[in-house]
């Protein structure tokens, strides 16, 4: 039976913070996509792939370019630096993979320039101790920009007299804002000018292009970037990323109407991870954060930054949960749980005494809160070789039916080591 359905919309979110292997499962959801679209965010993502002992870094290009059959389309909800763009596909390349002739641009994408990633710098050092932990690589003040509607999109570079008086404008504005700080905008301009030839063959208008395929029957597997609580509207604001990250941005940023999104699976890590700043309930900051931290190898693929870590977070997912609606679960990374006797999971909430209904909006609130924990015994063996459900043990096998039973969604896909392989594939009744 096919897992994607034949001109429907399959969509792969990152339920928590981010960094849950979102990757992997869309690796292998990729097999048979006709399509693989990303549909917001920049570069300032990251999923690592490995295939044949081989790891491919994928940050701002969807990785379904590991399927020499698949077309790769960038929508126009990312935001995109075309020189990590190039630079990105090149190292690609090197490992083997051919993009040729099946990665697609949108003309209305908005374009990162080096003045954002350094607009970036300075809006951190201007919110000093109260930074959010940015990426760096000028996603926010892009998003900026195309919310003052002062952006540059992708098919600005072809009127290149309106480009320029665009690109001196907003070079000008950020001037006036943050002084008179050294850019070479003639060196800036003649790059894009090349810049604009090279990306030309790969930009197409993608809207009517993605409606083509999807009435043609094409399966279509649309991969999130960065995950639910760093979505800018129902994230932990202001310690979120610019875009929308829950299922509106698919909508928003692929120009696609809801009704043609089936399946929505939501990426869960069997523990929890953060990065950056902001507030983190579930966090452990003992020997269990060190393990968790140093098994999981818990580091950033774009930034190299070590991620914070703590227990499994129910209020979040449940959270996640009313904002996405997802079809099924893959919990990932459950073979990090295998050296622990007892491992404890978040299920609500408590302040003054009382049972919060949800995750709240108010960071000094959530500050506040009282975590309640529900132990569970682990497994205590090691779990990374088991392909199938049955063959796992029982105590894992309850941790995955708790969760099931807290959320009311099922687990479908397990993940039990880095490798494609290490997947386990538990079918959902419908």
């Amino acid at each position: 039976m096919s897992m994607l359905q034949k001109g429907r919309l399959s969509v792969v979110l990152g339920a928590q913070w981010g960094d849950e292997g979102k990757g992997k499962l869309s690796d292998i959801l990729c097999a048979e996509a006709e399509i693989c679209a990303r549909c917001q965010g920049g570069n300032n993502a990251g999923h690592t792939i490995v295939v044949n002992d081989i790891k491919y870094d994928f940050h701002m290009l969807p990785s379904g370019l590991i399927n020499p059959n698949c077309v790769a389309l960038i929508g126009n909800g990312v935001v995109v630096h075309l020189p990590s763009f190039f630079e990105e596909k090149a190292k690609l390349e090197a490992k083997g993979l051919n993009c040729e002739g099946r990665l697609l641009l949108s003309d209305r994408a908005h374009l990162v320039f080096d003045l954002h990633q350094m607009v970036d710098g300075f809006k951190e050092i201007e919110l000093g101790r109260g930074s959010i932990g940015t990426t760096g690589k000028g996603i926010g003040p892009t998003y900026s920009s195309k919310a003052t509607r002062s952006g540059i999109r992708v098919h600005h570079l072809y009127d290149f007299d309106e480009f320029t008086a665009r690109f001196k404008t907003m070079v000008e504005n950020k001037r006036k804002r943050y002084g008179n700080f050294e850019y070479d905008v003639e060196a800036e301009l003649a790059r894009y000018k090349e810049l604009a030839e090279r990306v030309r063959p790969y930009v197409i208008d993608t809207v009517p292009y993605l409606h083509q395929q999807i009435k043609a029957g094409k399966r279509v597997l649309v991969e999130g970037a960065n995950a639910l609580m760093l979505d800018i509207d129902f994230g932990t604001y202001p310690y979120v990323t610019s875009s929308n990250t829950s299922i509106g941005g698919v909508a928003t940023g692929l120009g696609v109407p809801v009704n043609k999104i089936t399946n929505i699976i939501g990426v869960v890590k069997a523990y929890c991870t953060r990065v950056g700043g902001g507030p983190f309930p579930s966090e452990q900051l003992n020997s269990i954060g060190e393990h968790l931290q140093t098994v999981g190898f818990e580091v950033g693929v774009t930034t190299g930054r070590k991620r914070r870590c703590g227990w499994l977070d129910l209020v979040v997912v449940k959270y996640s949960h009313m904002v996405n609606g997802y079809t099924s679960f893959n919990l990932t990374k459950l073979d990090i749980l295998d050296q622990l006797p007892k491992i404890k999971v978040a299920v609500a909430y408590h302040l003054d005494g009382k049972k919060l209904e949800s995750f709240p909006a108010c960071l000094e609130l959530l500050s506040k809160v009282e975590v309640e924990y529900v132990e569970l015994d682990g497994w205590m063996t090691d779990i990374s070789k088991v392909t199938k459900y049955e063959d796992l043990p029982e105590n894992a096998k309850k941790y995955i039916a708790f969760i099931e039973k807290e959320t009311e969604v099922p687990v479908e896909w397990i993940g039990v080591g880095p490798g494609r392989e290490a997947m386990i594939h538990k079918p959902v009744s419908n």
